[in-house]
């Protein structure tokens, strides 16, 4: 099984739709055990290392059994890594195979407010799923989640507002059939937009900030409609929240880019109207990555009064975080 779930890792890892950096997981139970990636970690790292720890399924079962949510998952080997912050999402799911992430085509519906008449109108009658309102991953998401089950016991897919999906399967077959079903039936065309960066750029950016090369990313900040969603509708999902900063940092000229320590590698990107998106030194790859998903999430989108952004609280919960802390320092 680790054969084929490593493989299925990497083929994940290729496409940016569907996976982007560390985010994302998979699972697959042996008897007693569960075997989950570690925190921090990316799927296409399952090839080159061992990243899939071993945690005692029985442990948490009992304690979900008992309604014990915030139960640290129990490891059945000595290692500094530790399991996943939703290690108990996968646990709840009765299938042997569970697949969580978050695909930009069922991202850009459920950030909507009618998040669930929009997967009903787009969604096979074939498919078998439920749904959550956001909450903090963690216990409350799994209380949320186990709630649906308990609702829609026979359920293959759990859609999670303003966050992702998680996928259960007897197989690895079975895992990239419903995730195709899911990414064809929800697809939407993005937004083509006509502003274009500037080739060159007026003068030397300040404070080491360098543009980013993706054309399409520093159209955040040259499509007017979406620049100004960096001010209405940028708190959409954790992973955003967590790697990019609680609020989008914006300006007009190039002299106005704030002073950056060059040692901070979470320092934010800085969205300079017109000209394009700029990037501390040491801002990571995988930061860019998840610049990049926005911008596909945001590109989707044409109401700005049918999108729900996560509220002041929600996201203050998630950058005082010690357990996103943790994954994000990896990260750097």
């Amino acid at each position: 099984m680790r054969a084929a779930v490593t493989d299925y890792c990497v083929e994940l890892s290729r496409n940016p739709l569907l996976v982007q950096g560390s985010g994302g997981n998979i699972s697959w139970k042996d008897a007693g055990t569960l075997w989950i990636k570690a925190s921090g970690y990316g799927l296409a790292a399952a090839a080159a290392e061992s990243i899939f720890l071993p945690v005692d399924l029985r442990h948490l079962r009992d304690a979900i059994a008992r309604g014990d949510f915030t139960a640290a998952p129990k490891v059945l080997t000595d290692t500094p890594l530790r399991p996943s912050i939703e290690t108990l999402l996968h646990g709840l799911m009765p299938h042997p195979l569970v697949l969580h992430l978050h695909p930009v085509e069922v991202l850009a519906h459920l950030v909507r407010r009618d998040a669930d008449d929009s997967l009903r109108s787009r969604l096979p009658p074939a498919v078998r799923w439920a749904s959550v309102a956001y909450a903090k991953p963690g216990a409350a998401l799994a209380r949320a989640l186990a709630e649906a089950l308990a609702r829609k016991p026979k359920a293959d897919a759990i859609f999670m507002h303003n966050h992702g999906v998680v996928i259960g399967g007897a197989s690895i077959a079975d895992l990239a059939g419903m995730l195709h079903v899911l990414s064809e039936a929800l697809a939407t065309t993005p937004r083509i937009s006509k502003a274009i960066p500037p080739a060159e750029l007026p003068a030397a950016a300040p404070h080491g900030y360098q543009r980013v090369a993706d054309q399409e990313i520093n159209q955040l900040a040259c499509d007017p409609w979406l620049f100004e969603r960096l001010t209405d509708a940028w708190a959409l999902y954790p992973e955003q929240v967590v790697f990019l900063g609680a609020q989008a940092v914006t300006c007009d000229r190039l002299a106005d880019l704030p002073a950056v320590d060059a040692g901070i590698a979470g320092a934010p990107p800085v969205f300079v109207r017109g000209l394009g998106v700029f990037v501390p030194p040491g801002f990571a790859t995988t930061r860019l990555v998840m610049l990049r998903c926005y911008y596909e999430v945001l590109s989707r989108k044409t109401d700005i009064a049918a999108i729900r952004t996560l509220g002041a609280a929600e996201v203050g919960e998630l950058v005082d975080w010690d357990a996103e802390k943790y994954r994000a320092q990896l990260i750097r």
